[in-house]
């Protein structure tokens, strides 16, 4: 090999590395909201995978390039403990299903929701969660989910963002998961909290919060008492898929009367609704002291906790 060939290969080598090194890098540096020129961008670096949340069907019919699907509801995200549903799973079922996913502890997961309403967000913001108490940082939400990957459009109405039709089989990888204790309160631990005076903020809509309406497993329409409303919808814009700015939420959450700092305890029914107004307060807002009860009103009502029910009839 000639002495200009040996350095054109040194040269290549070095710039391969250095263009794996900033994919990396940028992939360690996960913010908890990307938009769709993000994805653009990035989606298709080496260690970022994207969750599709839609239905099955859906995925197959046109998805993000490299995207994986999974179910929210049926894919083993949330689990029934103790007869409370929608909990969090064991260490080692949450290992095996993300790892299926062909995720690694080095993956930065990108979570994509339908996007059509707060509800919505809800999926994303709990599996965001989910990631987070497993030890894993590296996980963004797509603000605006598939709903706003999908609105570019040609004169005929198609999609203009790159799309892949059909399944997309990944193998699957190892992923560790190390659950921060600190951010699963547990129903004692809550009660304890409430004796001290934490703020506790209930983001069910406003009727079930006054005790009007209730979920239909809640044995009562009632809240924690002494709970603050900020119902998960207003989080949003208009009620959609999309988080509204800092500015904003700060406007609302004094509106509310909900504090933006300081020890919080964020709880819905069964810790869905309740993640929107968690990563609100703590990625948004920057409230680290934030937490959300996974058991929400279902497990406090399941261990005959004090209630208070705004409206009576």
């Amino acid at each position: 090999m000639s002495k200009i060939n040996k350095t054109m290969g040194k040269w290549l080598g070095v710039t391969l590395a250095m263009v794996i090194f900033i994919g990396v890098s940028a992939a360690n540096g996960a913010t908890p909201l990307v938009d769709v020129a993000w994805i653009k961008a990035n989606g298709s670096n080496a260690g970022v995978v994207i969750l599709d949340t839609r239905s099955k069907p859906a995925f197959l019919r046109g998805h993000i390039p490299g995207a994986v699907t999974t179910s929210y509801g049926k894919g083993g995200w949330r689990v029934l403990k103790d007869k409370v549903p929608g909990m969090l799973p064991s260490a080692a079922q949450l290992s095996k299903l993300v790892g299926s996913l062909g995720i690694d502890n080095n993956s930065h997961v990108v979570i994509a929701a339908p996007g059509n309403n707060s509800s919505d967000m809800g999926v994303a913001t709990r599996l965001y969660w989910t990631f987070k108490v497993a030890g894993h940082d590296n996980v963004s939400i797509l603000d605006g989910g598939m709903k706003a990957y999908l609105a570019a459009v040609d004169k005929d109405k198609k999609p203009t963002n790159p799309l892949d039709k059909g399944p997309n089989n990944v193998g699957t990888k190892t992923f560790n998961v190390s659950f921060r204790m600190d951010m699963i309160p547990s129903t004692a631990d809550v009660k304890a909290a409430l004796d001290r005076g934490v703020i506790m903020v209930d983001h069910r809509p406003n009727d079930q919060y006054l005790g009007v309406n209730r979920h239909p497993k809640a044995k009562i329409g009632a809240t924690i008492p002494g709970a603050l409303n900020m119902p998960n919808n207003w989080l949003t814009e208009n009620g959609g898929g999309v988080f509204r700015s800092k500015k904003v939420l700060t406007l609302l959450y004094k509106a509310a009367g909900v504090p933006t700092s300081g020890e919080q305890i964020n709880f819905c029914n069964t810790g869905h609704w309740a993640s929107v107004g968690w990563f609100a307060s703590s990625e948004i807002l920057g409230n680290k002291e934030a937490r959300m009860y996974d058991g929400s009103m279902l497990g406090w009502l399941a261990e005959n906790m004090p209630t208070e029910t705004k409206i009576k009839f």
